[in-house]
């Protein structure tokens, strides 16, 4: 792995169209300030598979090896939500293919400039040449992350 990896190579995990799960989703909020008392009353289910997935046929998941995204809420062992049929926009975190390598930046596109920004300022930003081997896989989606 060079510098500018973020992605274990051979993790990525396929979004099946297997059953659904869906987990009691309760309708009050859980306040982060005061605690306030709960009410025992379930809104809905929620299905993770719809939550977090749009076009099952162009998602794939990824686990994240590293820490240069943590300002952006990404750390190591975190998985990603990767969708491949949304279009790269200026300022979206992407999954690049550098080298051969995969990476996770925040990518910018300024006139006809590409730079792949890490969000820890440990790491340097990764300027896209025109003679690079570079390609988008997709756009991060979600971030599944323990806590």
């Amino acid at each position: 792995m060079n510098n500018y990896t973020g992605i274990y190579r051979n993790t990525i995990l396929p979004v099946g169209k297997g059953e659904s799960l869906r987990i009691p989703l309760f309708c009050d909020a859980v306040k982060a300030g005061f605690p306030s008392p709960a009410d025992d009353y379930i809104e809905q289910a929620l299905d993770f598979n719809e939550l977090l997935v749009k076009h099952p046929a162009a998602t794939f998941c990824l686990r994240v090896s590293g820490n240069s995204m943590t300002g952006a809420g990404i750390h190591h062992n975190d998985i990603l939500v990767v969708d491949r049929s949304l279009s790269a926009e200026n300022n979206n975190i992407i999954i690049a293919s550098i080298c051969g390598e995969l990476t996770v930046k925040r990518m910018i596109k300024h006139k006809k400039e590409i730079i792949l920004i890490p969000e820890n300022p440990e790491f340097q930003p990764v300027a896209v040449t025109e003679g690079m081997d570079f390609q988008v896989w997709g756009v991060v989606t979600n971030v599944i992350h323990k806590v």
